[in-house]
């Protein structure tokens, strides 16, 4: 015995209409629907749909109807008499039904949910018996979600079904009652009491997602029948929804003071904001209730009556404006027994002549969950940007109204996901945050997996010791609100997407170049894994906005997911307002190209409006190490120090949008080139040397040059291998060694004294060259020597690049056969005999040879030597290797003092550009 119910609708037109179908005395159940090009079967038979009446659940599946017209009745539980009357007229699947207790007891009627309440489709009704969040979102497979519904909808009922062909959501509300007690999420009904329903249903593809969409996004729960949304299109009202964080204050708390003259003292209350959270968007000036009523002041004259009057208020707006944070003011409508203010028109004036002389930025509407036209134009006449800001949030009838409210602390313990917020993005919506109470760390993480801001109301005294911590997160959270705000105002958001694992929440916000998924954990071990589906998009890529870090998809039963690592929390924080952990996952496009070179980060970007470069986590209390503006750019690492930290780079627009990241990390240990190349210009003639050994140079042309290096194997790190292709700028290089006549002239010519003056020249006798070794390579000198003398000479230490690139180049260098005849007992550096085929003299295996070259490597820091020494010690393989060295050989100095780095073995040559 089975209904056949038909239904002829147009998806998404206003022009449908039911036509049913029905067989006398068969039960109530739905089978399928008729569209206009198809019918849609379900599944499985349905309910038309499902009630609790006295507590005890039941559904029409097996209730026997009788049809009149376009009319349907039956009775329930024998007690209540039901009549289903459907609109032909209607586009979207509408019905009314009215229930009337036709028996002789007071009953309850509550959670009556289209389609019924089922384990196998998604559907939303009360659970539990809490006065202000009974609604719950139930979803196959998963424990139920407590949700934030608009203020007249708490007792709504939904359900999104799977059909065959294509899929059905249904919406019921309650709308009338007659001789009946409405309370929020059930219905008393006296004998012969009734309430009444309406009932929706519209088709939808996709998720059950896209069924909420249908009727909470598009249709606005059918509480409006056109949405007005010119207010919404005003820029001047656009600010407050890029704003997060709001704190409401009394006038008299005494940060406003601090011992100066009232207002300034909030001067320094922003600053520390700035450095924890961000700062304040926007801070509430409260000096009315609960002193209003005291005397015959009215509201407006409380605010004249502050510390140096309105033009004080003013100006100390001004100061709060010139660091980023906007004014608000509040507005008392139950004013209406003190001076003049049972007037209506006198509340207007008095309002718009207080935003007039303070130049507020907005008004906070005490007591009220939405604006009128009167008070925004009372603003809009004195002002233009002024946002009407509402206690409560506005129902989506009144949300044409206003752009801006709060979700209220009466409910103090919120249910994790409002569903307010999917039914208008652009609706600013901040949760209202009370520090005095215990921890709200819970307040801050579920108000960012919501996607909106937080107001901190801090009317209550005191301030605990731990909210500077907490504060902290704040900043973690909202810093990736505000450089995301594009997808946290698109409609395009999809609320609970499937997880792994119950217990963790995403949500997944988009625009046209960027995915973001929001996190709210409830798992007090945390949890590490694969934790959501993702889908791959040519020239973009996963980081972890959170913890800044990059991550790729991991691939799982033939689907690409994310895994995710989220924090844990002590247990005994669950069913708190300390409970949960939060993460940030985004897809973005790749838009920065990023290059960790030996001795300098580059970065490039070919759109957007700055480059910013993070040392580590960015942080509200530190500033970036460097930041550019679109193109290429070149940070060094010299000034990066021996920290091993990651690199943090961020792309902004204009508007400080987030368009992408990319996080470098250094390998720990790993050698960073530090120093700097100065090239050379032409040297005052004084400068010119003399000598001619020193004054000879050999033209090394420009080329390209594939640089490849060898070194022993020691525990110190040597620079990665280098196997690119470089381009190399012609240079001219000294034949010789810098001799010790050569640099005798230096110091003659300059005074030079170095800083540490250990072992400097240290084979010389009472600052004289030792008879016989004028010519010798000058040894016992430093880096800063060797520099010292190079500028002097208008030259500068070749990069080891340079070095050897230039002694590859010099094909005619022979050295096989004249290493023979170095002379390793005399403890000196000699030059070696040289055929005159040689050009560049004594590059191997006469002194180790300084390049410019200077590495940080973690803890160490040393000098790129090349060539190899006369010296070669034999009995261990400990030993430096010494004596000649291939042209690619490496042999770092490490750096401790200039006196323990000057060494018997080590010399230079210049290079000049």
């Amino acid at each position: 015995m089975r209904l056949l119910l038909t239904a002829l609708f147009l998806p998404f037109c206003a022009v449908a209409q039911w036509q049913p179908s029905f067989v006398e005395n068969r039960f109530l159940r739905l089978e399928q629907l008729n569209t206009s090009d198809s019918t849609i079967r379900a599944y499985q038979s349905l309910p038309l749909f499902s009630y609790v009446l006295n507590d005890k659940y039941g559904t029409t599946e097996r209730t026997v109807f009788q049809s009149e017209n376009e009319k349907l009745n039956f009775v329930l539980e024998n007690k209540l008499s039901v009549t289903c009357q459907i609109n032909p007229s209607d586009g979207y699947g509408y019905a009314v039904i009215t229930f009337t207790n036709t028996s002789a007891d007071t009953l309850r009627l509550r959670n009556v949910v289209p389609f019924g309440e089922s384990k196998s489709h998604v559907y939303i009704t009360g659970l539990g018996n809490h006065s202000l969040s009974r609604a719950h979102l139930f979803r196959p497979g998963f424990a139920p979600v407590n949700v934030i519904l608009p203020d007249n909808a708490w007792e709504l009922g939904f359900s999104a079904v799977n059909m065959v062909e294509k899929n059905v959501c249904a919406l019921m509300r309650r709308v009338k009652w007659e001789n009946a007690t409405r309370r929020r999420f059930e219905t008393i009904l006296p004998p012969k009491g009734s309430v009444t329903y309406h009932l929706w249903l519209q088709t939808y593809t996709g998720d059950w997602q896209e069924g909420l969409r249908q009727m909470f996004q598009k249709r606005k729960l059918f509480d409006v029948a056109q949405f007005d949304n010119s207010l919404f299109q005003r820029p001047d009202l656009q600010w407050i929804r890029k704003s997060y964080v709001i704190h409401l204050m009394m006038a008299w708390d005494q940060r406003f003071s601090l011992g100066v003259k009232w207002g300034q003292g909030i001067n320094d209350f922003i600053k520390r904001g700035k450095a924890l959270y961000g700062g304040d968007d926007v801070l509430g000036i409260w000096p009315t209730w609960p002193t209003l009523g005291l005397d015959q002041r009215n509201q407006f004259d409380l605010f004249s009556d502050l510390p140096g009057g309105l033009p004080n208020l003013k100006k100390m707006g001004n100061m709060m404006r010139l660091q980023g944070t906007k004014l608000f003011l509040c507005y008392n409508p139950w004013d209406e027994s003190t001076r003049d203010a049972n007037n209506p028109k006198a509340h207007l004036k008095g309002l718009s002549d207080l935003i007039a002389a303070t130049q507020a930025d907005g008004v906070v509407l005490d007591t009220r969950g939405s604006s009128s036209k009167e008070l925004q134009e009372a603003a809009d006449q004195v002002k233009k940007g002024v946002v009407m800001y509402s206690e409560g949030m506005a129902i989506p009838k009144d949300m044409p109204g206003i752009v801006a409210g709060r979700v209220h602390n009466a409910l103090y313990y919120p249910p994790m996901l409002n569903l307010n917020k999917f039914i208008k993005p652009e609706f600013a919506i901040f949760r209202v945050a009370e520090q005095f109470k215990e921890r709200i760390r819970r307040e801050f993480a579920t108000s960012f997996f919501n996607g909106y801001g937080t107001e901190l109301n801090v009317f209550q005294a005191g301030t605990p010791d731990w909210v500077e911590e907490d504060y902290r997160f704040l900043g973690q959270t909202t810093r990736i609100l505000r450089e995301n705000s594009s997808v946290f105002l698109n409609t395009h958001y999809t609320p609970l997407i499937p997880t792994t694992r119950d217990g963790i929440f995403v949500n997944k916000w988009q625009d046209s170049t960027k995915t973001l998924y929001t996190i709210f954990s409830l798992i007090p071990e945390g949890f590490k894994g694969p934790l959501f589906e993702v889908f791959e998009k040519p020239k973009r890529h996963f980081i972890d906005l959170f913890n800044h870090q990059e991550i790729t998809s991991v691939l799982q039963g033939g689907k690409r997911y994310i895994s995710v690592d989220t924090a844990p929390f002590a247990q005994s924080y669950l069913g708190t307002n300390n409970e949960g952990a939060v993460g940030a996952i985004a897809q973005l496009s790749e838009y920065l190209s990023v290059d960790l070179q030996p001795n300098a980060l580059k970065v490039s970007a070919a759109v957007g409006n700055s480059i910013k470069i993070w040392k580590g986590n960015p942080m509200y209390a530190e500033q970036p190490l460097a930041t550019f503006g679109r193109g290429t750019h070149v940070y060094p690492l010299d000034k990066w120090g021996s920290d091993e930290s990651k690199f943090v780079v961020q792309l902004f627009d204009k508007e400080n949008e987030l368009l992408d990241e990319r996080v470098v990390k250094m390998v720990p240990g790993q050698p960073r080139l530090i120093s700097h190349t100065v090239h050379t210009s032409l040297p005052a003639k004084r400068n010119i040397l003399i000598s001619s050994v020193a004054n000879a140079e050999l033209q090394i042309p420009a080329g390209r040059y594939r640089h490849i290096t060898t070194h022993g194997e020691v525990f110190l790190p040597y620079p990665e291998k280098d196997t690119t292709t470089h381009e190399i700028s012609a240079f001219s290089i000294d034949k010789n060694l810098v001799s010790n006549t050569d640099f005798k002239k230096f110091l003659t010519s300059t005074r030079y004294q170095p800083k540490d003056a250990a072992n400097f020249l240290k084979h010389w006798k009472n600052g004289q060259i030792p008879k016989g070794e004028e010519n010798k390579p000058v040894v016992y000198v430093s880096l800063e020597d060797a520099r010292a003398y190079a500028k002097w000479a208008g030259k500068r230490l070749p990069t080891e690049r340079e070095w050897q690139y230039a002694t590859e180049k010099d094909s005619l260098t022979k050295t096989s056969a004249r290493f023979q005849t170095v002379d390793r007992s005399a403890g000196a550096a000699q030059s070696l005999p040289t055929s005159p085929q040689v050009r560049l003299k004594d590059v191997q295996g006469v002194v180790w040879q300084l390049t410019n070259d200077e590495y940080q490597a973690g803890q160490y820091r040393y000098i790129m030597l090349k060539g190899g020494s006369y010296f070669k010690p034999e009995s261990s393989w400990w030993y430096v290797q010494g004596g000649p060295q291939p042209l690619t050989h490496q042999q770092i100095l490490l750096r401790v003092s200039e006196g323990f780095e000057r060494n018997a073995t080590v010399g230079f040559r210049c290079v000049r550009d």
